[in-house]
């Protein structure tokens, strides 16, 4: 398994040291007509043929530990699209191959139609200092990573399967995002396809800049082509990272859950559910909920939980694909009390569907965890239309890597939510029965008190509700507080609430589960 947090800590933190010379990372000389057509025509061939067997992971990669690939450091001068030594925020390095990502790929860079291979020579990469013997430099690139305007860290990572991160406006990095998901969910069928083959284009110039990366993904179910339209908004400063992506698919046999636009994080515990605290941490994950915005106008947030099996929730858009994404909603440093790896700076994940997707649904699948290096947490589109066997599959959505909202919205929005025994404090607990308590706030509900006519709109799939008010908190104007007591049941269940007045909603839909 690889260690996530390894992968994390290995972004942005490979050394940076180097010669001065502007020498790059030579391509091979020549190279071959490359276009968008192209690729997604290559794709649709390949995918009508037999599945060739893909790269397999160098068994000497194991003795390259996180320590060890630490020391190994992409030359600084052999950067791509940094010529002079002049680099605007969009220069690349590539990774080389270690026990994290030990599964080599190709990359290509493309100029004026032209794409050119870049070949693995040892010279790309040199050994820094550190204990032991040196660590031996294996053939093959691992990935590729995005620099900081200067070379002194990276803003975006492909590395590993169809695995791509960035860091984000807050230089932090957390969630992934992946090419595509199969199957996921279903026990003992979950496929990953693999970006086997990159090619790199450099795109803009300096106060416009950006690349755009082509990728070919590859699995026994599916072949497929991507474009993914990458820039820093606000050059490359602190802006939010912007992904317009294009992807064209063709299935090779069925899969039974087909998932676009997948995004993948971590969530352990928060102060929501005390009883799944282990560490001395006050809470521990990347992600703390997941928005949807549908086409029907409701805004629903539905705090993420660790389960106790692994569970996957729909969210059905019959209207066409609805926006959504995982956010850390949480900023407080006291919150976490985590001076290493700073989980109030991960970023949230927001995808903006283009065009029509048809009806779907957003999914939402949670994994048991005990630690935090593994990611448990998936969220995903699934279209309603089968995915069958030759079946082709085109999909545009835009990724924004934020700190904050996707998007202002005069709805009040969910800033807390705690759970516990139910009944009256100071009384004898209701047996049978959990307590959710959810804060809102938003300027949708300043100004408004208990005679405002604001109602608590509560109800539940399984078991019953036993009480639901809702109060503003005093001495918070634009505060308000929910509380709902709900018998449990010997399976999930879900408790929905929102804020009304007058029949129109004040705050999003909040859906809280219970476990079994």
């Amino acid at each position: 398994m690889i260690d996530r947090r390894d992968i994390l800590r290995l972004l942005g933190a490979m050394f940076a040291l180097g010669s001065g010379a502007a020498a790059v990372a030579a391509p091979s000389s020549g190279g071959q007509p490359f276009s968008w057509d192209w690729l997604q025509d290559h794709a649709a061939a390949l995918a009508r043929t037999r599945p060739r067997p893909l790269p397999q992971p160098d068994p000497r990669a194991h003795a390259v530990d996180y320590d060890a690939a630490n020391r190994i450091f992409f030359r600084p001068d052999r950067a791509l699209f940094a010529p002079a030594g002049v680099d605007d925020g969009y220069a690349v390095r590539l990774f080389p191959i270690s026990r994290n990502a030990p599964i080599p790929v190709r990359v290509s860079v493309v100029e004026h139609g032209r794409a050119r291979l870049i070949e693995h020579s040892e010279d790309m990469f040199a050994i820094g200092p550190g204990e032991g013997a040196a660590p031996k430099i294996l053939p093959g690139i691992a990935g590729f990573r995005v620099m900081n305007r200067g070379g002194v860290g990276d803003w975006l990572a492909f590395l590993g399967a169809s695995y791509f991160r960035s860091a984000g406006p807050l230089d932090q990095y957390g969630l992934s995002a992946r090419g595509l998901a199969i199957d996921t969910g279903i026990d003992g069928r979950e496929e990953f396809p693999v970006f086997t083959a990159f090619w790199l284009e450099r795109t803009g110039s300096d106060g416009d800049g950006g690349l755009t990366i082509y990728a070919l993904l590859e699995g026994p179910s599916v072949v497929g082509a991507f474009r993914i339209a990458s820039r820093r908004l606000g050059g490359s400063g602190t802006g939010e990272v912007v992904q317009d992506v294009s992807m064209a698919i063709r299935l090779r046999r069925d899969v039974a859950r087909l998932g676009i636009a997948p995004l993948t994080s971590m969530f352990w515990y928060d102060e929501g559910n005390p009883g799944q605290r282990a560490d001395w941490r006050p809470e521990i994950h990347d992600s703390d909920g997941l928005l949807i915005h549908n086409r029907a106008g409701e805004r629903i947030w539905r705090p993420l939980g660790n389960p106790a099996r692994a569970t996957i929730n729909g969210f059905a858009d019959p209207n066409g694909g609805s926006a959504f994404g995982l956010l850390q909603r949480d900023r407080a440093f006291d919150h976490y009390q985590d001076d290493g790896v700073f989980y109030e700076k991960r970023p949230g994940l927001w995808v903006e569907p283009q065009g029509d997707w048809g009806p779907g649904a957003v999914m939402l699948y949670e994994i048991p965890t005990a630690r935090e290096t593994d990611d448990n947490i998936v969220a995903f589109w699934t279209p309603d239309q089968p995915a069958r066997a030759g079946a082709s599959f085109a999909f545009d959505y835009r990724l924004r890597w934020i700190g904050g909202e996707p998007g202002a919205s005069p709805l009040a929005r969910v800033v807390d939510r705690w759970t516990g025994t139910a009944g009256r404090p100071g009384l004898e607990p209701i047996a049978g029965a959990r307590r959710v308590v959810v804060d809102f706030e938003g300027a949708s509900l300043e100004g408004l008190d208990r005679s405002s006519g604001v109602r608590a709109v509560v109800s539940v799939d399984r078991g019953k509700l036993l009480s639901a008010t809702a109060y503003p908190v005093v001495g918070r104007p634009g505060r308000w507080r929910l509380i709902a007591d709900a018998s449990t049941s010997d399976q999930p269940a879900n408790l929905r609430a929102t804020l009304e007045k007058g029949g129109s909603p004040l705050s999003e839909t909040v859906i809280h589960q219970y476990g079994a």
